[in-house]
């Protein structure tokens, strides 16, 4: 009996310690077709609430190259998230548009969902569970 207890504590124990080990996912992002070298790309790691009103909740930034990028976003809890990405031609730090109201820079969403009109926070959504998770995007 006094086996049993210790075996069970035991097991217990290493279960909750391996649950704090967990600090999040990693979400890799590979960003394809950057035209150029002008200005800067900026990503973002977007929930529902800060989807298309701003930063998000994990950010990343570097300078454009002609090709392709790859970035993470660490430490990515499990839920339910949308990635931007925006090719800052101008390093002004937020999307200009033509005066038909277009973009006038490249930009691109997880899903690749381009269709006509803003880009929705359900056509962009993607899961994190416990494992890493990789993202292709293209402009």
């Amino acid at each position: 009996m006094k086996t049993r207890i210790l075996f069970t504590l035991a097991l217990l124990l290493s279960l909750g310690l391996g649950a704090q080990d967990f600090k999040g996912a990693t979400v890799t992002v590979t960003l394809e077709n950057v035209l150029n070298d002008q200005g800067d790309i900026l990503a973002a790691l977007h929930t529902d609430q800060t989807f298309m009103k701003g930063a998000g909740i994990k950010n990343f930034k570097a300078g454009a190259s002609p090709g392709s990028l790859t970035f993470t976003f660490e430490n990515v809890t499990p839920g339910t998230y949308a990635v931007s990405v925006l090719h800052d031609l101008n390093s002004n730090e937020r999307m200009d548009f033509e005066s038909n109201g277009m973009p006038s820079e490249p930009y691109g969403m997880s899903g690749n969902d381009m269709a006509m009109g803003p880009p929705t926070f359900g056509g962009a959504a993607f899961e994190v569970g416990w494992d890493d998770v990789e993202l292709h995007i293209r402009f």
